[in-house]
């Protein structure tokens, strides 16, 4: 049996979910797009397959998320829908219950947060909605784990017995619908024929219907003549009727309890409240970092790199070799390459593993969804959607998702525009390269530096982006429900942090392995193609492509070798720039000089501020680079992202290292006018007044 779950954002979906598949799940994607896709077994009965569908407000196409919920439930026909509705919000709820009824298939409605309802004082009539619904509903806490088996005992039975019943409009809209229904599927016996009769009231383009151009005139005068009935267009006619019956629905069976303001909106008065909502943000992320960096991950990964990793592992694995009799380049090339490079990157996972644990807790209590209304405040001054956080709040995890998810925002300005921007944040590898200033120095006030740069990056770019003629228009509208506060669940923060992790220790077993590898041999063969053991005098392949590019970043403060292959191999993946420092310090070869020795040896305080802000703004890895391709579906548009991107962060580093050097005491020279000139510029661009559209770069954008 396979058995779909539905309903709003934020209803506890994903929560009765994992609850009900536990482990048994797999997560993937739709086909043909990015949105995530969850499946798995019933944790009681594996022959019960569920699929968790995106959180969607209505059936309607206005999302990527409503497409393919709607396309799996129009195509796959699942066995029954269960149906997550939020007891605290039922009338707004109910309104994608009202759609799921129109289809052909069994619906059992679960009200979720029971618990919740009762501690506010409220009550619903079960049997009573019920009966007005025409379809069974089960009252549930997911998060509780409260009524799950009488849940599942009902979807099973549901999808056993015949269809349920659908809700009954006014009169006009039944006629309507019948008489459309009628002309479409006459002798037909298509499934969910009032669903698509209903959809063609609306007015909705996106209905996969073959029908005749005779079909579609007498169907349009069907429905002009229910517009010109209720003097409104078909949309306004079908959210109308929907409302009417979910309020009847609701009169009768849920009673309110009179209160005053509740515990959340007690918090959100302060956490959200125009004056202090930012403080308040900084504060708290700056306090995250803190923790993470300081008092729990950072002991825990200098113990992970200097005695886990650095001691045991790296002697236990050399202690083998020299066992089986290896040959000394073969030793060389475990140890000092692969141990070296992987161990680099994985020994801030504990501070990565820390970071993402407090992150996970501000997402699954709520705190999240008042981070986007607050920052949507400042976006849309800076000509930017709110829904541009979305994917920007995504790339702190991994920028490729990030670019990915642009796809919900329909606007095509706004939607380029995240693209460029929203690799900007520091994700989980950008967080392992800036782990490794902080062990190397100490300065842990280097990660939220990092996250508010991202953001400070983000509002910057869209100030000067926005006053050019190729991405200019108002940001588009940005709704979002902010849930109530509550506890977090212990299962679902851990499980968020084990999938951020394990895919952190993948990469770091396979592209960063290979780029280990790849960076070993480069150093260890001269440019003459001799092999010799790596010394820092040492004429290697990779020194000699170092120099050549080094006097690029010279200006930068980081105008040596090391620093330069670094940041080329930061190309393929962020996590390569610490692990070819690893190689480079021997991480692995036990001494104490080491990888912090060779970072302080070589960086300045502000070489490595300008450092670490150059490879957090540059452009991303090669996967997000093919994540860039992808969405922007142009080589102009592609080509153009890159080329910011680079010039971007060329530019804040810049101005970040020779405007401090000169601040510090340091001499006024050539470059300290161009960085000066470069503040100028970007000035400029954000006082400046738009440009004037130019429809011929828009045209010639289409032939790309």
């Amino acid at each position: 049996m396979r058995i779909a779950l539905a309903g709003n954002p934020n209803s506890g979906k994903t929560t009765l979910f994992n609850a009900l598949t536990g482990s048994h799940q797999f997560v993937g994607n739709w086909p043909g797009v990015t949105v995530e896709k969850k499946e798995g077994e019933y944790r009681k009965d594996d022959t019960v397959k569920i699929t968790d569908l995106p959180g969607i407000y209505s059936l309607s196409p206005y999302t990527l998320e409503e497409v393919v919920s709607r396309k799996y439930l129009l195509n796959e026909h699942p066995d029954v829908i269960i149906n997550i509705i939020d007891g605290v919000n039922l009338e707004r709820n109910l309104y994608l219950t009202t759609q799921l009824l129109d289809l052909d298939i069994p619906v059992v409605v679960a009200v979720n947060r029971m618990d919740v309802v009762r501690a506010k004082g409220d009550v619903i009539d079960r049997k009573g909605l019920s009966k007005a619904l025409k379809t069974p509903v089960v009252e549930i806490s997911a998060l509780k784990k409260e009524n799950l088996d009488e849940l599942m005992a009902t979807a099973v039975g549901a999808g056993k017995k015949d269809l349920s019943e659908h809700i009954s409009y006014d009169p006009q809209v039944e006629n309507a619908a019948e008489d459309i229904s009628e002309i479409a599927f006459s002798g037909v016996n298509a499934a969910s024929k009032r669903f698509y009769a209903l959809k063609l009231i609306e007015g909705d383009d996106k209905l996969d219907l073959s029908l005749t151009d005779d079909q579609e005139e007498r169907i349009a005068d069907r429905i002009r003549k229910i517009e010109d009935f209720y003097d409104d267009d078909g949309e306004g006619v079908m959210t109308e009727a929907r409302y009417e019956a979910i309020a009847s629905i609701v009169e009768g069976n849920y009673k309110q309890a009179s209160r005053g303001q509740t515990t959340s909106d007690k918090i959100d008065a302060i956490v959200t409240n125009r004056i202090l909502a930012l403080p308040i943000f900084i504060a708290l992320m700056t306090g995250v970092y803190y923790i993470s960096a300081v008092l729990v991950g950072g002991p825990i990964t200098d113990w992970v790199n200097d005695v886990l990793l650095g001691k045991y592992a790296a002697d236990a694995i050399s202690h083998v070799l020299i066992a089986l009799n290896t040959a000394e380049w073969l030793h060389s090339l475990v140890i000092d390459g692969i141990v070296a490079g992987v161990s680099a990157v994985l020994g801030f996972l504990p501070l990565i593993a820390t970071l993402y644990f407090f992150l996970a807790v501000m997402e699954d209590v709520g705190y999240m969804s008042r981070i986007a209304f607050i920052l949507d405040r400042i976006f849309r001054k800076f000509g930017l959607s709110g829904k541009s956080f979305i994917p920007i709040l995504i790339g702190t995890g991994c920028s490729v998702p990030g670019i990915m998810a642009t796809r919900t925002i329909e606007n095509d300005n706004d939607r380029r525009m995240t693209i460029v921007v929203a690799s900007f944040m520091p994700c989980g590898a950008k967080t392992d390269l800036i782990a490794l200033f902080v062990a190397s120095f100490g300065f842990w006030y280097f990660l939220p530096i990092a996250y508010f740069s991202g953001i400070a990056a983000v509002i910057v770019s869209g100030l000067i982006l926005k006053k050019t003629s190729i991405f200019q228009g108002d940001p588009a509208p940005f709704v979002m429900e902010l849930p109530e506060y509550h506890m977090p669940s212990a299962e679902n923060v851990l499980k968020s942090v084990w999938e951020r992790c394990k895919a952190f220790i993948k990469k770091a077993g396979t592209v960063i392995l290979v780029a280990s590898v790849a960076i070993w041999f480069l150093q260890n063969i001269s440019v003459q193609g001799e092999f010799v053991e790596f010394a820092e005098s040492t004429d290697s392949i990779l020194s000699a492509l170092g120099k050549v590019i080094a006097p690029i970043f010279t200006p930068l403060g980081f105008g040596n070798w090391q620093a330069t292959v670094a940041s080329v191999t930061g190309l393929v993946a962020k996590e390569a720039v610490v692990s070819t420092y690893g190689i480079i310090g021997g991480i692995a070869d036990g001494n104490e000089a080491g990888l912090n020795m060779l970072i302080t040896s070589q960086f300045t305080f502000l070489a490595a501020l300008s450092f670490m802000l150059f490879n957090q703004l540059n452009v991303p890895c090669f996967a997000a680079i093919g994540a860039i391709r992808e969405e922007m579906k142009s080589k102009f548009w592609t080509v153009f992202a890159l080329v910011y991107q680079t010039v971007f962060a060329y530019g804040v580093a810049l101005v970040v290292y020779q405007i401090g050097r000169v601040i510090a005491g340091g001499p006024f020279t050539v470059w300290t006018g161009v960085a000066i000139a470069v503040m100028i510029a970007a000035l400029w661009g954000i006082v400046r007044k738009p440009s004037q559209r130019s429809f011929g770069l828009r045209e010639s954008e289409q032939l790309s």
